[in-house]
């Protein structure tokens, strides 16, 4: 037990010799370390669930994810216990805000993007759901899409294809017509279209002609359409419309499943409005209300640490850093004084050394100088 609750005074920042001789603020900073602890905790499951969808599908994406959840629920926990840490009690209550501000910032960022994974985790099944329709319009739209700039590129083929569809139509209809009315003239039916005379004789004989001539414009025809609809159907391969279809329910799966942290975070968002635009106040509640709850965790540390009432570990340490601030200032006297009187004996120093090499040289000159 003394193990953890050393552990938990570590996370808080606090400074362990001087809150040992404190036992009311123990629990204080158990519970301010154990917040600050449990938050990078959350930071690395965070962190780690976005990493795991970056490399979702490489061999190694469960030891990436691994390795970054590490190290940012390392940074997490070492940028709170800095927040913490270096708030200090002394001061009015709005001076001590006024200083907590920047760090307040900073942990609602904190807490706002170690929310956004783990929200993406509880809501996965709503997300998957998301993304398989939006795959599924997206497939339609570029069918449509495909669809459209095919009739436009080859508007003209197509309607010479239908004129040709509409011939063969035609002329069938004809052809049948011609056929049943030769058979009335070749067995003497009397109509405003035969002659009533039977056998096969000249009005006969003219309906046959007319009725070949048809169905040689009706083969011409036929093979042409069927030329039209070979190069048409050759385009449509090329364009793609042939090999584009929509998405199979196992192919949706399958597509969410791999699907990346920027489709699932673009998944999220759309959650919270209907298929008609509007606002879905309660999906955006509950996810509102994640992200709220991690700001808070995040904010916690500080929030306690700014109601609570200045203990004695807060005077101790304020009493501590006083002294330590006296003594570096005392060591800096210390310093420029021993720096002065060092300077000041190397230049007298230099000054005798001088002197005597002056006197030595003057000495020297006079003794070789000749009055003749």
């Amino acid at each position: 037990m003394k193990k953890v609750t050393r552990f938990f005074w570590f996370c808080s920042g606090a400074h362990i010799d001087t809150l040992k001789k404190y036992p009311i603020e123990h629990n204080k900073y158990v519970g301010i370390g154990a917040t600050i602890f449990f938050t990078a905790l959350f930071a690395a499951l965070s962190g780690g669930y976005a990493m795991y969808f970056v490399f979702n599908g490489d061999a190694f994406a469960v030891g990436f994810a691994i390795l970054f959840g590490l190290l940012w629920g390392t940074a997490i926990f070492n940028m709170d216990r800095y927040i913490v840490s270096s708030i200090n009690k002394e001061g009015t209550t709005n001076q001590q805000i006024l200083q907590a501000s920047p760090r307040i910032l900073l942990a609602i960022m904190i807490g706002i993007v170690i929310s956004r994974p783990l929200e993406l985790k509880i809501f996965d099944k709503e997300i998957r759901q998301k993304l398989k329709t939006a795959y599924l319009k997206g497939q339609r739209s570029k069918i449509d899409t495909l669809e459209k700039t095919y009739m436009q590129k080859y508007a003209m083929e197509l309607g010479k294809n239908t004129d040709l569809k509409k011939e063969k139509d035609s002329l069938e209809r004809d052809i049948n017509r011609s056929r049943y009315q030769l058979n009335q003239e070749v067995f003497g039916d009397k109509t405003n279209q035969t002659s009533g005379i039977t056998g096969y004789g000249t009005y006969a004989k003219q309906k046959q002609a007319i009725l070949e001539e048809k169905e040689a414009r009706l083969k011409s025809v036929t093979d042409n359409l069927g030329q039209m609809d070979q190069y048409l159907s050759a385009r449509k391969d090329y364009e793609g419309l042939n090999s584009t279809r929509l998405f199979t329910e196992h192919q949706l799966d399958s597509l969410a499943s791999i699907a990346g942290f920027s489709d699932r975070n673009w998944a999220l968002g759309q959650l919270t409005y209907t298929e008609n635009g509007k606002r879905d106040l309660d999906t955006y509640l509950a996810i509102s209300f994640i992200g709220y709850l991690f700001i808070l965790f995040e904010c916690l540390p500080v929030f306690v640490k700014l109601m609570s009432p200045k203990g004695p570990y807060d005077t101790a340490i304020a009493k501590t850093a006083e002294a330590n601030i006296h003594l570096a200032e005392r060591d800096k006297e210390r310093d420029i004084a021993v720096t002065d009187n060092i300077y000041d004996h190397n230049l007298d120093t230099d000054i005798e050394r001088r002197k005597k090499i002056i006197t030595s040289q003057s000495d020297y000159d006079f003794e070789r100088h000749s009055y003749e």
